[in-house]
Parts: C-alpha cells; structure tokens; sequence
C-alpha cells in the first residue's frame, strides 16, 4: 500500500497541500479526514475547494453545526462534518449518502463516524500534532481509483518540493 507522509508548519502550507489534491480529483471522488479538533483538516478542506469551487473558497469554514457545506463549482465540493454525529445510523437518515457516490468531491471530517456507509474507494488523510504549528499527514488510498490519485499526488508533491 502506498503512503505519502507531508509535514506542514503552518495552516497556509497545510491548505496549499489541499490546493494540489485538490488539483487532482476528478468528480466522485472522496476524501476521507480523520484527527483530532484543530488538526488542520478545515484548512485543507479550504485549498480543495479553492482548486475546484474558487469562487467559494472564502466561505469555508467548518461545518460542524450546519453538518453540511456545499460549495458549487465546475466540480461541486460537498464538505461534510460527523462530529456531531454518533455514526451510520444518523449519517443514513439525513440523507448524506447520496452525495458521496455523485459528481461533486465530497470531504468528510470526522469520517471514522462512517462504518458501513464509508464507499470502498476512499483517500484518507490522518492529521497528526507534530509539535508547535506542525501537523504531521499521513495519506493512504483505499480501491484502484484512490490509489491511482495517490500515486499521482506522491509524483506532483515531490516535484513541487524540488522546486
């Protein structure tokens, strides 16, 4: 299994990385983000919308009480939050599923909350204190599509990193 490890030393940096991966997704697809409160992942959240939706990327912000952000753009960039969620049971009477299996890219804070709803074909990205400002992520992929993104993503930050 492929992983890609990024360390970022401050929230532009960890939006920058939501930025390329951003750059990248084609629709369907689905970014799953899991860490804990503060851990960066709204900022990325906000670099992926900014490639795909860019007129929306001001207004990110987390979803946690609204549970749902759509930001429409040529791909529309569904950004959801469970936190508040138990699990599955609640997630499914909502109605979010849909969403996860349309033309949009959905991105799911809080995704551990998903157990069986979670689509198999997933990019997962683990955020992680690493001291100060740092965050530590830690992507993998899940199902060919997932980790055929992965592998490109691993290509395009290590050519940005050399630049």
């Amino acid at each position: 299994m492929n992983v890609l490890q990024v360390t970022t030393g401050a929230p532009e940096e960890t939006e920058a990385l939501g930025l390329l991966i951003g750059s990248l997704l084609p629709p369907g697809s689905f970014l799953a983000l899991r860490g804990d409160l503060g851990g960066g992942k709204t900022c990325l959240t906000r670099g992926v919308v900014a490639a795909l939706a860019p007129q929306s990327a001001h207004l990110v912000a987390s979803p946690t009480y609204a549970i749902m952000n759509n930001y429409p753009g040529t791909i529309p960039v569904y950004h959801f939050d469970f936190y508040r969620l138990p699990g599955d049971d609640d997630i499914a009477e909502l109605g979010f599923e849909e969403f996860f299996y349309g033309d949009g890219v959905c991105v799911v804070e809080w995704s551990e909350r998903l157990v069986e709803l979670m689509p198999a074909d997933v990019l997962t990205l683990l955020f992680e204190y690493a001291g100060d400002d740092r965050r530590l992520i830690t992507i993998t992929g899940s199902g060919q599509k997932s980790e055929n993104l992965l592998e490109l993503l691993t290509k395009r930050y290590h050519q940005q990193e050399k630049l």
